[in-house]
This record gives structure tokens, sequence and C-alpha cells, in this order.
């Protein structure tokens, strides 16, 4: 039976992959890696990396991102299950038309914000690939954020909330205090001028920027920090603790 390997390389640094991860690349016949159109950064990264750890001659499918519909802000939940459901159907075209063990390479931890264990159950689940799977943990912005900024993501024996950005406002209300975000298409930091923030984009990578300070002397500064990175990279990851 072949077998799916879903395995975290880490927010961008080939140093900061792990061995085990290093070794499920080497056991997989191939990988299968999302398109998300012409001159794809993320898709690049995943080719160097890969040829940093396996070699030149690493096979990889390119599969061609399906779009998401974001006409209707009100049903998140259904549009993302809608996409999830298209990637599933593509990913299991792959599969079927390719022998041997594959590989799906996963930013950061399979863990945070990240679909692709949901769509391995749901290939899986329409019941065309039979296959045997597991996970390879990786190394998180998260973590990565703490070790850069030299933090501690908790005050002693308190708790963290992690969170999106479209959330926060809704961790806050319920009481939260210390609170990491993710996936940000903006940031909006109104009404936490007397919070701290540390804050860190495109993680792990030559474009890396940090910034650290109460909110009100430094927003301002991520704001432009932002954009240079986006305008750099040519994309923009950014993760940051909030701690009033």
């Amino acid at each position: 039976m072949r077998r799916i390997r879903v395995i975290g390389i880490g927010p961008g640094d080939p140093d900061q992959v792990t061995l085990e991860a290093v070794a499920a690349m080497h056991s997989v016949a191939y990988f299968v890696v999302a398109d998300k159109g012409a001159d794809d950064p993320l898709l690049a990264a995943r080719q160097e990396l890969l040829t940093r750890h396996v070699g030149s001659a690493a096979q990889v499918v390119a599969v061609r991102d399906p779009e998401r519909d974001r006409a209707d802000p009100a049903d998140y939940r259904g549009a993302v299950s809608d996409w999830h459901e298209a990637r599933a159907e593509a990913y299991e075209r792959v599969m079927l038309d390719h022998e041997g063990d594959v590989g799906f390479l996963v930013w950061g931890d399979p863990a945070f914000y990240d679909s692709t264990i949901r769509i391995v159950e749901r290939v899986l689940a329409r019941g065309k690939v039979e296959a045997e799977w597991d996970v390879i943990p990786g190394i998180s912005s998260l973590q990565l954020l703490a070790a850069r900024h030299r933090i501690v993501l908790h005050e002693i024996g308190q708790p963290i909330t992690v969170t999106t950005a479209r959330k926060l406002r809704e961790a806050v209300e319920a009481g939260a205090d210390n609170i990491l975000v993710m996936l940000s298409a903006r940031i909006d930091l109104d009404g936490f001028d007397e919070w701290h923030i540390w804050w860190g984009a495109n993680l792990g990578t030559e474009h890396e920027r940090l910034v650290a300070g109460p909110v009100a002397d430094v927003a301002a500064e991520i704001d432009q920090a932002r954009a240079a990175t986006k305008a750099d990279a040519g994309w923009v990851m950014d993760a940051y603790l909030l701690r009033s």
C-alpha cells in the first residue's frame, strides 16, 4: 500500500528542516505542490528546499490551486469547505495518475492553520485512493517568532491564545490578554495602543523583518516593514504576539 507523508518544512530556512523531515522527503517518489499561478514564489521556495535536501532530481507535481470563492464573506466556512473539496479532487487525480509514495510539503508545522491534513482525509474518504499516511512535525513560525525576539510566549503559569487576525477582536472580548495572531491579510491595531507587540514577517527567509515595542510606538513601523517585505519578496506572511 502506498504512503502519504505530510511533511512540515518550517517557515522558510532550509536549515530549520528537521532530520526526520529530510528522511521523509527521501522516502517518497514525488511531491505534490500547490501552484498559485505564474511566478509563484512559494512554489519556487519549495523547489529550492527540495534541491537542497533531496537533490535536483526530486520529482515535483505542481497542481494549479483552485480559486476560493470570496464573494460572500459571511459564508467563510462554506467557501473554505468548497475550496478544500476542490483541492481534494485535484490531489486525488494526481495520486491516481502516479505510482508510489507521495509527499506534501507544509510550511511551518501542519498543526497550525494549514489545510493539508484535512484535505488528505477528504481524499481518502472519497474511496478511490488507498494509502497509509503520517504527519511529520515542523518548526512553526510561532516558535521562530519567539526565538528571534528572545521571549517566552506566555507569562509564568499563564495561557496563550492562538487565533487568526479576523478573530482577534473576539479573543479580546472573551478576555484573552496574551494572543498569538496568524493569517493577517492586513494589520489592524486600532484600540491596542496600551498593548505590547512582538511582530515578524517572512520568518526564516532572507526577507525576514522584526519589530517589537508598545503598539502606540511601533504600529507605523510595522506597516512600513510589512509593505517593504511584500515589495522585496513578492509575498508576506506574518505572525505576532500581543500582550496587554
